[in-house]
């Protein structure tokens, strides 16, 4: 399995049974992904997609917590899309994930309309016109909305979702009202929400949200996640999202 790995990559052990191929100087999976896998209420018989995947970390982290029927991955990237498909095959995951190389917004003529149980997605956070100021390409087109804007993602989910069909989405929390707007405007019902705090002294910097295609109007706020306790160390809850108590 050695030949996977490039000269310019590293492996991390994801700590699940599973490890991740990461280049060494490009976007690296962060807390955010891991929050996403453990608020996705994705189930054994879901058929699931997923938009910008990266390096793939988030297929594998929703195959290791729910196992879903099938997760189908998509990345406009080619090398991002080229470390994802490693990165499955490392795993032994081929059976259960599909890595795809294309544009997000292809993806309801391309892959068939309200075909899937649920989109999953850590989309780009900032607006383009904010401005890049990221000199590599890769960094830039994860975090700027360069390749796809917010409501592309929208638009996107509710053509591919089947009615009752699940959006779960971690963003800004500064992008809280986009974010509703968007959602309420192309039909995904927002329906669940979690403000991720780094402690309980600060302001929320990431949401958790979930909306369904076709919902009635009724949003629920779930007790906020705080990231660190008093000390600077992880909140029990955290641990517990990464596996390392039950």
């Amino acid at each position: 399995m050695e030949e996977l790995i490039k000269d310019d990559e590293c492996l991390d052990d994801l700590q699940n049974g599973y490890m991740l191929i990461q280049k060494n100087n490009a976007f690296k999976f962060g807390v955010d992904a891991v929050l996403l896998a453990d608020f996705a209420e994705v189930k054994r018989s879901d058929q699931v997609l997923e938009m910008g995947t990266g390096t793939g970390i988030i297929p594998i982290l929703l195959h290791a917590k729910k196992q879903p029927a099938s997760i189908t991955a998509l990345e406009i990237q080619a090398d991002m899309a080229d470390m994802a498909k490693r990165n499955i095959k490392y795993n032994k995951l081929e059976e259960k994930i599909s890595i795809l190389h294309m544009d997000l917004k292809e993806a309801p003529e391309t892959l068939g309309r309200a075909r899937y149980d649920c989109v999953v997605t850590n989309p780009p956070y900032v607006k383009k016109e904010a401005g890049i100021n990221n000199p590599e390409e890769s960094k830039a087109i994860a975090r700027f909305e360069i390749t796809c804007t917010l409501q592309d993602i929208v638009s996107t989910s509710k053509e591919l979702l089947r009615t009752g069909g699940k959006l779960f989405m971690v963003h800004r929390a500064d992008r809280l009202v986009d974010i509703i707007f968007e959602m309420r405007s192309q039909g995904v019902e927002p329906k669940r929400i979690r403000f991720v705090h780094s402690n309980a002294g600060k302001r929320p910097h990431l949401i958790l949200i979930e909306g369904v295609r076709g919902g009635r109007p009724e949003l629920k706020f779930m007790d906020p996640l705080y990231i660190y306790d008093s000390m600077g160390e992880y909140t029990e809850e955290i641990h517990r999202i990464y596996g390392r108590i039950k």
